[in-house]
C-alpha cells in the first residue's frame, strides 16, 4: 500500500531497516518534547508544528550527546 501511494517505506537515506531506530528516536523526541503527538485540526497546522519542532530541535535544544551543543552548532563547526 505504501508503494502504491508513492510513500517511502524507510525513513533513512540508506533504506536499511536497522537505521530506523535512529529515526524513531528522533520521532519520539519530537512527540514527547515538542507535542507532535497531538491531534491537528488540518494539514497546515501539523506542518507548522513540525517545522517549529524541528527548528527548536536543531537550533535551540542542547544535546548531551553533542557536548551540550545544538546540531546546527556542530554542523557549522564541521564545515
Amino acid at each position: 500500500m505504501l508503494k502504491r501511494n508513492k510513500i517511502q517505506i524507510s525513513m533513512t537515506q540508506e533504506n536499511h531497516c536497522y537505521e530506523n531506530a535512529l529515526a524513531e528516536r528522533v520521532n519520539g523526541i519530537l512527540k514527547d518534547e515538542f507535542y507532535l503527538d497531538q491531534i491537528f485540526t488540518n494539514t497546515a497546522h501539523a506542518q507548522r508544528a513540525a517545522k517549529n519542532a524541528i527548528k527548536l530541535y536543531n537550533e535551540i535544544r542542547l544535546h548531551l550527546s553533542l557536548d551540550y551543543k545544538t546540531p546546527n552548532m556542530v554542523y557549522k563547526s564541521a564545515a
